[in-house]
């Protein structure tokens, strides 16, 4: 099992140039705890999450870390040019060393589409050309400059269990990225169906919200507001409203309707929460049904430095126990 986090870049406390750059911080002492990987995302006109390219903040990490590997979770690829996009993740790989994952995805929020002039019932197979065709420039066409480092830079794909999505990713040997919402049913089903096409499973990048505490109660409460937020966040994107700021008196209005519109449930339910023992249970089921797991942790927090310290406590205090 590789180990992980989710980079979302969320400004709970209206400080843009904080929300990025101490975010990116912490994936640098992630790394200093053992942390793998670090994935980042793409959100596009959203002031709460602000990470519209994901390939500078990867840049910038490449520099400040050594070790760990850097992915897009993920590239919107219907939004950008090809040779360019395949010009950026080469150049990447080559700042990193070799350290480059390119996570992949259709995207489709209303803004998006007005703004990059997109249509949403072509986003899929835009999403599949356009990854071949990079995966083309960057592994069999010479003119691309630079090159890259890797001899294959690993690709996946994100799914919400959509078949034909698992069966393309299957059909060329890609990965596949499942989302904090995909529940342990749904992500080992999807990569059975990726082995009945290919004989093989995938590598299976499974994101987790992740909050622990000395009791079952205090994460749980711990964790509801960051997940609250984010989703009502994402929500408001889709639908072309503004995003609300986080306040006190906003979340108890939010309580307030929870059942109304309170999508984060699945969240919750699949997430990493709770003491550590129960944290190491989770994890343990997480690892004996899923082949390939990288367990990629969304620390829901809404302070970072609550969140470094849930991050030590899983290096020293759960990572250990998992077998």
């Amino acid at each position: 099992m590789k180990t992980g986090i989710f980079l979302l870049h969320e400004n709970f406390h209206q400080n843009q140039s904080n929300a990025i750059l101490k975010e990116l911080d912490m994936a640098v002492y992630a790394e200093s705890l053992g942390f793998e990987e670090v994935w980042l995302a793409e959100h596009h006109f959203n002031s709460f999450s602000i990470i519209p390219n994901p390939t500078l903040a990867m840049a910038y990490l490449s520099a400040k870390t050594s070790k760990m590997r850097l992915g897009s979770a993920a590239f919107l690829a219907p939004f950008y040019h090809d040779v360019r996009l395949a010009e950026e993740i080469a150049t990447l790989d080559v700042l990193s060393g070799g350290r480059i994952n390119a996570g992949f995805a259709k995207g489709g929020f209303a803004l998006d589409m007005e703004y990059f002039e997109k249509s949403p019932d072509e986003l899929r197979a835009q999403m599949y050309e356009s990854v071949e065709h990079i995966k083309n420039l960057l592994h069999s066409d010479k003119t691309l400059q630079p090159q890259r480092v890797q001899e294959k830079v690993p690709f996946f794909i994100a799914t919400f269990s959509t078949h034909e999505t698992i069966e393309y990713a299957a059909k060329y040997g890609y990965g596949l990225m499942f989302s904090q919402g995909a529940s342990l049913e749904e992500c080992k089903s999807a990569s059975e169906l990726y082995h009945s096409i290919s004989g093989v499973f995938p590598e299976a990048i499974v994101m987790r919200i992740f909050n622990v505490a000395k009791t079952n109660k205090e994460a749980k409460e711990a964790a509801i507001p960051a997940t609250d937020y984010f989703i009502k966040c994402m929500q408001a994107v889709k639908a072309k409203k503004e995003q609300p700021a986080f306040t006190q008196e906003n979340y108890e209005a939010l309580l307030a309707q929870r059942y109304e519109f309170f999508h984060a449930k699945k969240f919750i339910d699949a997430g990493i929460i709770g003491t550590a023992d129960e944290c190491v249970e989770q994890i343990q089921k997480l690892k004996n049904a899923i082949p390939n797991l990288h367990l990629i942790l969304k620390t829901a927090s809404l302070d970072l430095d609550t969140s470094r310290a849930m991050l030590k406590e899983f290096s020293e205090d759960i990572k250990p126990l998992i077998v």
